[in-house]
């Protein structure tokens, strides 16, 4: 089930009343249900926001690491069908998500994404074979390419576990603007279901041509680094929100940011990383309410200029 509008609310104010989380944000009642985006060619949608786990999952096993995360996990979890992306070069990222999936029973509430990023071949195989094991899966739902490794050998041993319906989705990532060029040819040469990219407030260059591309394609897009790994939050640091972000229903900074990157048409979810319940619940407000017009968003990017 998806969790609506009062559901979510209710939870907010409870994780705000405990100092957890943000405040709801503001128009809350006007608004049934987090926005979704339906992957090109399909029916099937997706929240637009989900949740990256470099770096913030790369923990140890004690419970005391590892509670923090099961909170932003539990969170996630209230919308049904949310992207979770981890990969095998993430440290125990990968071991951590599939063990808190297991603890909740949760595996089929989730899009699960993640990477290969060794040379293909045995070595690619091998690390397919982990990634099953650390997550407790059999099928994952998205299978990439981490940052275009061996692309053309690895692009062919996925479409054979795609054929083989190991997997349901492929595709490509990277993290760099100078990146964007080989994903631009890669897409106008190869069919991918998705491409993973960096794009935020403070990195626009996707919108030039890699995000219409991919829009005219019909391939999904998920956005890494929205807050340009904390970035963002450093550069209005200290500022208060504009007034005027209450009308596009933001109730903080990392939603502003969030409703730019989503608000984009060829961008079907965004996948913040995060360690902390309050800010969980804060990202997964920017899939609520009112999302901002092409002059609200120029007016977001003009903030950082």
């Amino acid at each position: 089930m998806s969790i609506d509008r009062r559901s979510f609310l209710g939870l907010a104010a409870g994780l705000a009343a405990t100092g957890i989380g943000p405040a709801p944000p503001a128009h809350a009642a006007t608004v049934a249900a987090p926005l979704r985006r339906t992957i090109p060619g399909t029916t099937e949608a997706l929240p637009v926001i989900g949740m990256g786990t470099a770096d913030t999952f790369d923990v140890g096993s004690s419970p005391d690491e590892r509670k923090p995360l099961a909170e932003v996990m539990g969170l996630l979890l209230q919308t049904e069908g949310s992207v979770v992306d981890t990969a095998p070069s993430y440290g125990s990222a990968e071991a951590v998500t599939g063990d808190l999936l297991r603890a909740a029973n949760a595996r089929n509430r989730v899009f699960l994404a993640t990477k290969i990023s060794a040379p293909s071949g045995a070595p690619a195989q091998a690390q397919w074979e982990r990634s099953l094991a650390d997550l407790h899966v059999d099928k994952i739902d998205l299978l990439q390419i981490h940052n275009l490794i061996d692309w053309q050998g690895n692009l062919r041993f996925l479409r054979q576990l795609k054929e083989q319906g190991r997997i349901r989705y492929l595709g490509i990532t990277h993290y760099r603007e100078d990146a964007h060029e080989a994903l631009e040819r890669i897409v106008r040469a190869e069919r991918v279901d998705f491409v993973q990219v960096n794009y935020s407030v403070g990195e626009r260059n996707a919108e030039r041509t890699l995000l219409p591309l991919c829009e005219a394609r019909g391939v999904a897009v998920l956005v890494n680094r929205p807050f340009q790994d904390g970035r963002l939050f450093r550069v209005v640091k200290e500022r208060p929100l504009p007034p005027w972000a209450g009308d596009i229903d933001c109730g903080s900074w990392a939603q502003l940011f969030l409703k730019f990157v989503v608000s984009h048409p060829a961008v079907t979810a965004a996948i913040p990383a995060t360690s902390k319940a309050r800010n969980m619940a804060d990202n997964l407000g920017a899939a609520l309410g009112r999302m901002p017009d092409p002059g609200q968003r120029e007016r977001i990017a003009a903030l950082l200029r």
